[in-house]
């Protein structure tokens, strides 16, 4: 029992990593759509 909970604590750290970096590109997404919308409002008004 005591492998079984090593080997799934292990599998959880390594998705948790998966998921971080999944969080950080989502993120980066969002974030560099806002950006480029808010420069096409602003060179709209100018």
């Amino acid at each position: 029992m005591t492998r079984r909970r090593l080997n799934t604590l292990a599998t959880q750290k390594k998705r948790s990593k998966r998921e971080r970096r999944m969080k950080v590109v989502i993120y980066l997404m969002i974030l560099s759509m806002v950006l480029s919308s808010l420069l096409m409002g602003a060179t709209y008004f100018l």
